[in-house]
Protein backbone atom coordinates (compact mmCIF):
# COMPACT_ATOMS: atom_id res chain seq x y z
CA UNK A 1 0.00 0.00 0.00
CA UNK A 2 1.29 3.24 -0.70
CA UNK A 3 2.24 5.90 1.72
CA UNK A 4 -0.11 8.82 2.07
CA UNK A 5 1.40 11.89 1.48
CA UNK A 6 2.71 14.53 3.87
CA UNK A 7 0.80 17.73 3.81
CA UNK A 8 2.78 20.75 3.93
CA UNK A 9 1.85 24.12 4.67
CA UNK A 10 4.37 27.13 3.71
CA UNK A 11 4.00 30.08 5.31
CA UNK A 12 5.92 32.89 3.36
CA UNK A 13 6.78 33.40 -0.46
CA UNK A 14 9.75 35.14 -0.76
CA UNK A 15 13.04 33.43 -2.41
CA UNK A 16 12.73 30.55 -0.37
CA UNK A 17 9.49 30.15 0.03
CA UNK A 18 8.85 29.96 -3.66
CA UNK A 19 11.49 27.69 -3.54
CA UNK A 20 10.23 25.24 -1.04
CA UNK A 21 6.73 25.48 -2.94
CA UNK A 22 8.07 24.16 -6.36
CA UNK A 23 10.04 21.40 -5.05
CA UNK A 24 6.89 20.09 -2.82
CA UNK A 25 4.57 20.19 -5.74
CA UNK A 26 7.08 18.13 -8.04
CA UNK A 27 7.42 15.20 -5.53
CA UNK A 28 4.51 12.43 -4.83
CA UNK A 29 5.64 12.17 -0.95
CA UNK A 30 4.60 15.74 -0.35
CA UNK A 31 1.45 17.96 -0.98
CA UNK A 32 0.57 20.80 -0.80
CA UNK A 33 -1.54 22.45 1.46
CA UNK A 34 -1.34 26.11 1.76
CA UNK A 35 0.67 28.86 1.16
CA UNK A 36 0.30 31.97 3.04
CA UNK A 37 2.35 35.12 2.56
CA UNK A 38 1.49 38.69 3.79
CA UNK A 39 0.49 40.31 0.60
CA UNK A 40 -1.32 37.45 -0.57
CA UNK A 41 -1.43 39.59 -4.52
CA UNK A 42 2.07 38.25 -4.88
CA UNK A 43 0.74 34.23 -5.11
CA UNK A 44 -1.84 35.57 -7.77
CA UNK A 45 -0.83 33.26 -11.33
CA UNK A 46 2.01 31.57 -9.42
CA UNK A 47 0.09 29.34 -7.03
CA UNK A 48 -3.31 28.20 -7.43
CA UNK A 49 -6.50 29.77 -5.78
CA UNK A 50 -7.55 26.98 -4.12
CA UNK A 51 -4.10 26.65 -2.05
CA UNK A 52 -3.74 30.10 -1.16
CA UNK A 53 -4.47 30.82 2.15
CA UNK A 54 -5.84 34.41 2.64
CA UNK A 55 -6.23 34.24 6.75
CA UNK A 56 -3.48 32.17 8.78
CA UNK A 57 -5.82 31.80 11.60
CA UNK A 58 -7.77 29.47 8.68
CA UNK A 59 -4.82 26.95 8.76
CA UNK A 60 -6.33 24.35 10.70
CA UNK A 61 -8.87 24.14 8.04
CA UNK A 62 -6.45 22.36 5.62
CA UNK A 63 -5.22 19.54 7.73
CA UNK A 64 -1.87 20.06 7.80
CA UNK A 65 1.01 17.35 9.18
CA UNK A 66 4.07 20.17 9.27
CA UNK A 67 3.45 24.30 8.81
CA UNK A 68 6.90 25.43 7.61
CA UNK A 69 7.79 29.29 8.23
CA UNK A 70 9.99 31.03 5.83
CA UNK A 71 8.70 34.64 6.46
CA UNK A 72 9.77 36.58 9.08
CA UNK A 73 10.67 35.75 12.80
CA UNK A 74 6.91 37.49 13.91
CA UNK A 75 5.30 34.79 12.81
CA UNK A 76 6.43 32.26 15.40
CA UNK A 77 5.36 34.80 18.46
CA UNK A 78 1.98 35.18 16.85
CA UNK A 79 1.19 31.56 15.69
CA UNK A 80 3.90 29.37 16.87
CA UNK A 81 1.99 27.57 19.91
CA UNK A 82 -1.37 27.57 17.26
CA UNK A 83 0.59 25.91 14.72
CA UNK A 84 1.77 22.83 17.54
CA UNK A 85 -1.56 22.42 18.95
CA UNK A 86 -2.47 21.10 15.04
CA UNK A 87 0.35 19.89 13.17
CA UNK A 88 4.68 19.60 13.63
CA UNK A 89 5.89 23.12 12.93
CA UNK A 90 9.49 23.73 11.24
CA UNK A 91 11.00 27.51 12.42
CA UNK A 92 12.72 28.89 9.39
CA UNK A 93 13.68 31.82 11.35
CA UNK A 94 15.13 30.42 14.29
CA UNK A 95 15.78 34.28 15.53
CA UNK A 96 12.19 34.33 17.07
CA UNK A 97 13.59 31.95 19.68
CA UNK A 98 15.83 34.86 20.90
CA UNK A 99 13.32 35.74 22.70
CA UNK A 100 13.44 33.37 26.14
CA UNK A 101 9.84 33.87 26.80
CA UNK A 102 9.10 32.69 23.25
CA UNK A 103 11.44 30.21 23.40
CA UNK A 104 10.03 28.86 26.32
CA UNK A 105 6.48 28.78 24.89
CA UNK A 106 7.28 26.75 21.91
CA UNK A 107 8.94 24.07 24.34
CA UNK A 108 6.06 23.79 26.29
CA UNK A 109 3.47 23.96 23.24
CA UNK A 110 5.90 21.27 21.37
CA UNK A 111 3.83 18.20 23.55
CA UNK A 112 2.23 16.63 21.07
CA UNK A 113 3.90 17.19 17.95
CA UNK A 114 7.84 18.31 17.05
CA UNK A 115 9.32 22.32 17.04
CA UNK A 116 11.86 21.39 14.14
CA UNK A 117 14.71 23.62 13.66
CA UNK A 118 16.72 23.34 10.19
CA UNK A 119 20.20 23.34 10.14
CA UNK A 120 20.75 25.71 7.25
CA UNK A 121 23.94 26.28 7.06
CA UNK A 122 24.84 25.49 10.44
CA UNK A 123 27.49 22.41 10.25
CA UNK A 124 27.71 19.43 12.74
CA UNK A 125 24.86 20.50 14.52
CA UNK A 126 23.91 16.95 15.36
CA UNK A 127 27.30 16.39 16.82
CA UNK A 128 27.25 19.40 18.70
CA UNK A 129 24.12 18.49 20.03
CA UNK A 130 25.50 15.46 20.98
CA UNK A 131 28.04 16.73 23.11
CA UNK A 132 25.32 19.38 25.01
CA UNK A 133 23.24 16.37 25.97
CA UNK A 134 26.24 14.80 27.72
CA UNK A 135 27.17 18.29 29.14
CA UNK A 136 30.67 18.16 27.42
CA UNK A 137 30.54 20.83 25.56
CA UNK A 138 32.04 24.19 27.53
CA UNK A 139 32.13 26.57 24.11
CA UNK A 140 31.26 28.04 20.94
CA UNK A 141 31.21 30.23 18.31
CA UNK A 142 30.21 31.09 15.29
CA UNK A 143 31.38 33.76 12.88
CA UNK A 144 29.54 34.73 10.13
CA UNK A 145 31.51 36.62 6.56
CA UNK A 146 29.36 38.82 4.13
CA UNK A 147 29.56 41.09 1.52
CA UNK A 148 28.30 44.74 3.23
CA UNK A 149 25.35 44.23 0.86
CA UNK A 150 23.86 40.96 1.76
CA UNK A 151 23.45 42.44 4.95
CA UNK A 152 19.77 43.21 6.66
CA UNK A 153 20.50 45.18 9.86
CA UNK A 154 18.70 47.80 12.48
CA UNK A 155 20.13 49.97 15.17
CA UNK A 156 23.91 50.58 15.49
CA UNK A 157 25.31 47.85 13.09
CA UNK A 158 23.13 49.00 9.96
CA UNK A 159 25.15 52.58 10.82
CA UNK A 160 28.40 50.86 11.09
CA UNK A 161 27.80 48.60 7.96
CA UNK A 162 27.28 51.52 5.81
CA UNK A 163 30.45 52.69 6.90
CA UNK A 164 32.80 49.83 5.34
CA UNK A 165 34.73 50.55 2.37
CA UNK A 166 37.86 48.16 1.60
CA UNK A 167 38.52 46.97 4.11
CA UNK A 168 36.81 43.58 6.25
CA UNK A 169 34.72 45.12 9.57
CA UNK A 170 33.44 43.38 12.40
CA UNK A 171 29.72 44.32 12.96
CA UNK A 172 29.21 42.53 16.19
CA UNK A 173 31.08 40.24 18.56
CA UNK A 174 29.18 38.96 21.38
CA UNK A 175 26.12 36.79 22.93
CA UNK A 176 23.74 35.06 20.07
CA UNK A 177 20.70 36.96 22.39
CA UNK A 178 22.19 40.42 21.82
CA UNK A 179 22.82 39.83 17.72
CA UNK A 180 19.23 38.14 16.87
CA UNK A 181 17.59 40.99 17.36
CA UNK A 182 19.47 43.16 15.10
CA UNK A 183 20.11 41.20 12.66
CA UNK A 184 17.45 38.36 12.53
CA UNK A 185 17.27 37.61 8.58
CA UNK A 186 21.41 37.16 8.54
CA UNK A 187 22.16 34.93 11.66
CA UNK A 188 19.52 32.06 11.68
CA UNK A 189 22.51 30.02 11.64
CA UNK A 190 23.84 31.24 14.59
CA UNK A 191 20.21 30.78 16.14
CA UNK A 192 20.17 27.16 15.15
CA UNK A 193 23.56 26.86 16.95
CA UNK A 194 22.21 28.50 20.34
CA UNK A 195 19.37 25.61 20.01
CA UNK A 196 21.91 22.74 18.97
CA UNK A 197 23.87 23.84 22.29
CA UNK A 198 21.22 23.68 24.01
CA UNK A 199 23.63 23.72 27.54
CA UNK A 200 24.85 26.87 26.88
CA UNK A 201 21.80 29.06 24.81
CA UNK A 202 21.47 31.93 23.62
CA UNK A 203 23.21 33.81 25.91
CA UNK A 204 26.46 31.70 25.90
CA UNK A 205 27.06 30.33 22.30
CA UNK A 206 29.31 33.47 20.67
CA UNK A 207 28.44 34.92 17.58
CA UNK A 208 30.34 37.06 15.16
CA UNK A 209 29.65 39.29 12.33
CA UNK A 210 32.17 40.38 9.93
CA UNK A 211 31.14 42.52 6.52
CA UNK A 212 33.70 42.17 3.79
CA UNK A 213 33.63 44.30 0.29
CA UNK A 214 35.65 42.31 -1.14
CA UNK A 215 33.34 38.60 -0.65
CA UNK A 216 31.41 38.79 -3.78
CA UNK A 217 30.31 35.26 -4.51
CA UNK A 218 30.46 33.71 -0.94
CA UNK A 219 29.13 33.32 2.35
CA UNK A 220 31.36 32.07 4.84
CA UNK A 221 30.66 30.16 8.47
CA UNK A 222 32.99 29.33 10.76
CA UNK A 223 32.11 27.23 13.64
CA UNK A 224 34.56 26.76 16.52
CA UNK A 225 33.58 24.27 19.58
CA UNK A 226 35.34 23.70 22.40
CA UNK A 227 34.77 20.15 24.40
CA UNK A 228 36.33 18.25 27.06
CA UNK A 229 39.31 19.06 28.72
CA UNK A 230 41.22 22.41 29.91
CA UNK A 231 40.55 25.42 27.52
CA UNK A 232 42.45 27.42 30.00
CA UNK A 233 45.76 26.06 29.21
CA UNK A 234 44.89 24.76 25.22
CA UNK A 235 44.49 21.62 26.31
CA UNK A 236 40.52 20.92 25.29
CA UNK A 237 38.99 18.98 22.65
CA UNK A 238 38.69 21.92 19.26
CA UNK A 239 37.38 21.24 16.07
CA UNK A 240 37.05 24.39 13.83
CA UNK A 241 35.05 23.74 10.50
CA UNK A 242 34.91 26.62 7.61
CA UNK A 243 32.19 26.56 5.07
CA UNK A 244 32.37 28.51 2.08
CA UNK A 245 28.44 29.04 0.35
CA UNK A 246 28.33 29.95 -2.95
CA UNK A 247 25.93 33.07 -3.34
CA UNK A 248 24.70 35.55 -5.84
CA UNK A 249 25.90 39.45 -4.84
CA UNK A 250 23.45 40.85 -2.90
CA UNK A 251 21.83 38.07 -1.81
CA UNK A 252 20.92 37.38 2.01
CA UNK A 253 20.67 33.39 1.67
CA UNK A 254 23.40 31.20 0.25
CA UNK A 255 22.71 29.12 -3.22
CA UNK A 256 23.75 26.00 -1.11
CA UNK A 257 21.41 26.89 1.91
CA UNK A 258 18.01 26.38 -0.04
CA UNK A 259 19.18 22.53 -0.94
CA UNK A 260 19.74 22.18 2.51
CA UNK A 261 16.52 23.54 3.67
CA UNK A 262 14.57 21.62 1.80
CA UNK A 263 16.70 18.33 3.85
CA UNK A 264 15.22 19.83 6.44
CA UNK A 265 11.94 20.11 5.66
CA UNK A 266 11.60 16.32 4.25
CA UNK A 267 13.12 15.11 7.49
CA UNK A 268 10.91 16.82 9.58
CA UNK A 269 8.77 14.27 10.65
CA UNK A 270 8.34 11.38 12.95
CA UNK A 271 10.77 12.28 15.87
CA UNK A 272 7.70 12.93 18.03
CA UNK A 273 6.67 16.29 20.62
CA UNK A 274 10.19 18.03 21.84
CA UNK A 275 12.81 20.17 19.89
CA UNK A 276 14.48 18.55 16.90
CA UNK A 277 17.36 19.66 14.68
CA UNK A 278 16.56 18.58 10.83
Amino acid sequence: MPKTARRVGVVGYGHLGQYLVDEIQKRSDLELAFVWNRTSEALSGKVPDALVLKDLHDFKDRACDLVVEVAHPSISQSFGPLFLAHADYMVGSPTALADAELESSLRAAATTHGLYIPSGAFWGGEDIKKMADRGTLQALKVTMTKHPTCFKLSGELEAVNDTVTDKPVVLYDGSVRGLCPLAPNNVNTMAAAALAAHNLGFDKVQGSLVSDPRLRDWHIVEVEVWGPGDIQTDRAFHCKTVRRNPATFGAVTGSATYASFLSSMLGAHSKGPGVHLC
